[in-house]
């Protein structure tokens, strides 16, 4: 997705722990809101979760991007929220999704054969992108269309 060339665009990675376990129900909790939030501030994205992590990239207009991040680092879903990587950019790596969901399972072979020694705050943030993107493309990514 080419971006406009009247706003800043930025593209944002950052990191968490999860509080307490990963439940389907939080999962669900979470994409509901990107769904109905993203769309409609023009923000697309990934987030990855498992292992008792969240690390997701979040693509948009830079001030749309920063408010979202703000209310990421006070959700009390997230503890140890630490941006990996921050970026202007001129076009989307995300921007036909709202959000898209992959799971990071311990089980996964695709997980232990790529990154064995998976955890995303000891990574780069460069380095932690190459992973969101071998994710992708060897995982399943769960799409939530962008509107």
């Amino acid at each position: 997705m080419r971006v406009p060339s009247h706003s800043i665009q930025v593209r944002l990675l950052y990191v968490s722990r999860a509080v307490g376990p990963q439940t389907t129900t939080m999962t669900t909790s979470i994409l509901a809101q990107a769904h109905a939030h993203n769309p409609v501030h023009g923000i697309t994205g990934v987030l990855c979760q498992g292992q008792g992590f969240f690390f997701q990239v979040i693509e948009g207009e830079r001030s749309q991007v920063n408010a979202l991040y703000s209310r990421i680092c006070a959700d009390k879903r997230h503890q140890n929220v630490e941006l990996l990587h921050y970026e202007e950019i001129h076009e989307r790596r995300f921007g036909q999704w709202s959000m898209a969901l992959i799971h990071l399972s311990v089980d996964d072979p695709m997980v232990r054969l790529h990154h064995p020694d998976f955890d995303p705050y000891s990574g780069s943030g460069p380095q932690v992108m190459r992973q969101v993107m071998d994710l992708l493309e060897s995982g399943q990514p769960i799409e939530l269309p962008a509107a």
